[in-house]
């Protein structure tokens, strides 16, 4: 059911941009950029009512869903590897805060790491061909966060968790603010963002997808024919989860979005794209080096990421999933 509906927004969305593909086509501009242009700009009506939903979603429920990881104790990898599928950027910052401020434990913290989307299923969304992909994506993540999360909690036994009590409510009334990937607040939020943030943010992630596709595209078109860099490739296609999951380190949006291209186009594998999005915990990394003042603690955090990322990514790279 949701997969015809989302083919019939997409045959709506191709008849809407039939005439502005006529014209870009017309321009007599290389086909693999004439290709990326068009691509691109198909995604954009259904991105931005993926990111207005989401906008929604933490506008009237997003601090219900803090208040009550906060709260939690045994339950709290669980929880926060369930709520991490909601491809939010702010999600990963507040994490990280609590963990800073010794509200969650370390496995909590990396559940969600490994848990957190970000761009990866509103692009996945937007495609309706591509559809397929999400639900095995997010049942990967999720089972994979959770796992770990409680896995890391026994093994590391970590005693910095301190419950929330009204006194360290009363403290963090000054606290630094945290932004998320449009310098929006993550904890204050207007309603007139309700519009104003997804239009952004569809703008912000509609020009890395364009500048990547692009790139993509050349990219394919200049070496699609090239028999020994296709040979170099098939000899490490094993190790590419070693690769994606450095990569997925990198704080921001366009990582999850590049390796999402990736996988949609074929260049990379299922199992490759999940270490990198297994390690891509979006801005949250970058507000862990800035604030944790145990740097020891925030390498151990990242070391941990990276190695859970690159053996889940062979393992499904084995499997051939």
């Amino acid at each position: 059911m949701i997969i015809d509906f989302l083919n019939r927004i997409n045959e709506i969305n191709e008849n809407m941009f039939e005439g502005f593909d006529s014209f870009i086509e017309n321009l007599g501009m290389a086909d693999w950029l004439a290709d990326a242009i068009i691509d691109s700009f198909h995604i954009l009506p259904l991105l931005f009512l993926v990111f207005f939903l989401i906008e929604i979603i933490e506008f009237f429920w997003a601090e219900k869903i803090n208040d009550f990881m906060k709260k939690s104790e045994k339950t709290a990898p669980l929880i926060g590897g369930l709520a991490a599928i909601i491809p939010q950027c702010g999600f990963s910052v507040i994490a990280s805060t609590l963990y800073i401020r010794k509200f969650i434990t370390k496995g909590t913290l990396i559940a969600i790491y490994l848990a957190t989307s970000d761009e990866a299923i509103p692009i996945l969304l937007a495609e309706p061909s591509q559809i397929h992909y999400v639900l095995p994506i997010i049942g990967v993540k999720i089972v994979i966060g959770v796992l770990a999360g409680y896995l890391i909690d026994f093994v590391l036994k970590d005693d910095k968790y301190i419950s929330i009590t009204a006194k360290h409510k009363d403290n963090c009334e000054h606290c630094e603010e945290d932004e998320g990937c449009c310098h929006h607040s993550v904890s204050r939020r207007r309603k007139r963002e309700l519009i104003y943030h997804p239009l952004k943010h569809t703008m912000n992630i509609f020009a890395f997808i364009l500048i990547i596709t692009i790139g993509l595209n050349f990219l394919i078109d200049v070496y699609s024919n090239h028999v020994a860099l296709h040979s170099i490739f098939a000899k490490c296609k094993f190790f590419t989860p070693v690769f994606t999951s450095i990569f997925g380190l990198i704080p921001n949006c366009a990582t999850s979005i590049a390796l999402t291209m990736l996988l949609i186009k074929g260049s990379i594998s299922f199992g490759a794209a999940i270490a990198g999005l297994l390690s891509n915990a979006g801005l949250g990394i970058l507000v862990l080096f800035r604030h944790n003042e145990n740097i020891k603690d925030t390498m151990k955090i990242i070391g941990i990421l990276l190695v859970i990322s690159i053996v889940s990514g062979m393992l499904l790279q084995w499997y051939r999933f």
